[in-house]
């Protein structure tokens, strides 16, 4: 059997559980939208941060922007290209997080920090970038997330080097507070582990239901 046969079994074998992670995220997507337009438009103030305060601002708006873009397509790509098998379980997990950071972001009314550097957004862009979607970082959480779902191949690398390059990436931009980056770590971790047991649950549920 070639390798792009196995592809096409591994994809026919697992389309179900595709397809319902593949609603989860359409789904998760849409809630995070409300939530990000309801802290955009929501009056909030703007917080001091000790660590904000002593370094300087600088633009990193290209990795800001694109690189979050490059870290989301390499997440979803390398499990469709190489583990198929994974690909529910990322897609599951991704929209997990998502949902859960949605909820925690209408939590908190804080405004960006008033040091935050000003930039554009490309107008293409502008659906999924948002101002006041502070609690928790998304940019750290992503990529680190990479790193717990990959913990066994060699691309975890790029997913840890990533998580810590954006966080100091939005910590330069001012764009972030200190513990919206920190905190991303220990709510990610936390969050792969509930996304552990959930889904490995239905899965376990569904597998009898098809017996």
């Amino acid at each position: 059997m070639t390798r792009i046969e196995q592809w096409k079994k591994e994809i026919v074998t697992h389309k179900r559980a595709i397809a319902f992670s593949i609603l989860f995220l359409i789904i998760a997507i849409i809630l995070n939208f409300i939530a990000s337009t309801y802290v955009s438009k929501i009056a909030g103030v703007s917080a001091p941060d000790l660590i904000l305060d002593h370094i300087p601002t600088i633009d990193f708006d290209l990795i800001y922007i694109y690189g979050d873009i490059l870290i989301v397509a390499v997440l979803f790509l390398y499990p469709l290209l190489f583990k198929v098998k994974e690909l529910h379980k990322v897609i599951n997990q991704f929209s997990l997080l998502i949902l859960i950071r949605s909820f925690f972001i209408t939590l908190t009314h804080l405004k960006n920090p008033s040091s935050a550097l000003a930039f554009n957004i490309p107008s293409l862009l502008s659906f999924i970038f948002f101002q006041n979607d502070l609690f928790f970082s998304g940019h750290t959480a992503i990529p680190f997330l990479g790193f717990l779902l990959f913990k066994d191949s060699k691309i975890r690398y790029f997913f840890l080097f990533s998580s810590i390059m954006m966080a100091a990436v939005v910590l330069f931009m001012h764009v972030h507070y200190t513990i919206d980056v920190l905190s991303a770590f220990f709510i990610t971790y936390g969050t792969f582990n509930i996304g552990e047991w959930f889904f490995n649950k239905i899965n376990h549920y569904s597998s009898k239901a098809l017996i």
